[in-house]
């Protein structure tokens, strides 16, 4: 069955009401228009010439939207939501172009060399501990707080220059590419170190190449142009058929969604080589590592869980740690209002839902000593709520964990330089 796109995936919509309690932003304010049922109707009108593209009521109600998708598997119709609003925030950027903050932003997703340059400043900040210190409340501390929420956990990192000591045969299963992104590149190469080892451990060689943005941004803010540019670049730089292996839930989300974005046989069979790591790792049954006992909750990153469907991964990668006890977390498939840009774009709207996340969190009792999710900005974003809030949960990605059990387990060499 062909899968509806564009307003057409709307069509199912009869209006019941089951998506407001699964909405963030409708539980924020109490707005049906910013419910996903509220915007659908705003979206038929747009559709239909009833409201016009330039008008701010609806751009302001759409751009309040989080494009979680947390009301897709609350709808029992099966709306696709996702589609609708990919259409409805490309027409009003066509009609009017974007704002220039958010032009600016997307220009430097574009370019290496200025994502390089952007992120590298952040994590000197970071690094300097500069970030930490002027983190805090409204817009230009809460951004200080993202560059601090991207530190390495305490007592995860292992060093940059190990490697897995052999494992189940040196690359016995095949070779992986390992999308590397932008953010991820710069600001989490941390997390890339702890998937490539992790990987290795359990027989896959990892090839990294420098690829640049995956054009989610782009998608999530009606640029569709340049969206596909970047996929386009983004197919050429890792082609073959060996697996792409990713570890941002956001930038997983958009490789898989080629076919649909390019539209051709070739985008659909590049994207069908797409895993998240943690997807990798469970289908193979990751070795078990060295104990660590530890109190760990799980927040799914909502375009792992939504826009993706994976459920289980996290799970089996977290088996394989003995001693981890994985506890329950209230509103652990809501989002936690980073959603790209947004955080940056709407950071009113961002902030209450962020507060909403870290209540949740708040209320586990006893609290747990590692908070685990796989989004770069989700990281981030729980991160500098907890910090704000005054807890000392640290944040991490899965691969964290398991690449310390595997550490403490001896799986990993130093490595030797090469003449």
């Amino acid at each position: 069955m062909t899968e509806a796109t564009g307003y057409a995936a709307l069509d199912a919509c009869v209006h019941c009401g089951f998506c407001l309690p699964a909405c963030p932003t409708y539980l924020a304010t109490g707005d049906e228009n910013d419910s996903p049922r509220g915007r659908i109707v705003l979206m038929r009108a747009l559709e239909r010439g009833q409201i016009v593209p330039s008008d701010t009521a609806l751009r302001r109600h759409l751009d309040a939207c989080l494009g979680c998708r947390g009301c897709e598997p609350a709808c029992p119709s099966g709306v696709g939501y996702g589609r609708g609003l990919e259409a409805a925030r490309a027409d009003p950027a066509r009609a009017n172009g974007l704002p220039p903050s958010v032009r600016l932003a997307l220009l430097v997703f574009r370019f290496r060399t200025l994502w390089r340059l952007a992120f590298g400043a952040a994590r000197l900040l970071r690094d300097s501990g500069l970030a930490a210190r002027l983190a805090g409340r409204g817009p230009v501390r809460s951004a200080f707080g993202l560059a601090a929420g991207s530190a390495p956990a305490p007592g995860l990192a292992s060093a940059p220059d190990r490697r897995a000591n052999g494992g189940p045969g040196d690359g016995a299963r095949g070779r992986v590419d390992l999308f590397t992104g932008c953010v991820m590149d710069v600001l989490f190469s941390h997390v890339h170190g702890a998937t490539r080892r992790t990987l290795e451990a359990n027989g896959w060689s990892v090839r990294a190449r420098p690829v640049g943005c995956c054009g989610a941004p782009h998608v999530h803010a009606g640029d569709l142009g340049a969206a596909r540019s970047l996929a386009r670049r983004t197919m050429e730089a890792l082609p073959g058929n060996h697996p792409v292996v990713v570890n941002s839930a956001g930038c997983g989300a958009m490789l898989k969604d080629y076919g649909h974005l390019l539209g051709t046989d070739a985008a659909r069979r590049w994207s069908a080589r797409v895993n998240d790591v943690t997807e990798l790792l469970a289908g193979a049954g990751p070795r078990r590592g060295a104990p660590i006992p530890a109190r760990v909750a799980y927040d799914a990153p909502c375009h792992l869980l939504h826009a993706q469907g994976v459920h289980g991964a996290v799970r089996s990668v977290l088996a394989a740690v003995p001693g981890a006890e994985l506890v329950p977390l209230p509103g652990a498939e809501r989002c936690c209002g980073s959603a790209g840009l947004y955080n940056l774009t709407q950071p009113g709207m961002s902030a209450a839902v962020l507060e909403a996340k870290v209540a949740d969190i708040s209320s586990v009792s006893p609290p747990p000593d590692l908070l685990l999710t796989g989004n770069p900005g989700c990281i981030m974003q729980v991160a500098a709520g907890l910090r704000t809030a005054g807890s000392t949960i640290a944040v991490a990605h899965p691969v964290e964990l398991l690449d310390r059990s595997y550490r403490d387990a001896g799986f990993y060499e130093e490595e030797r330089p090469t003449r």
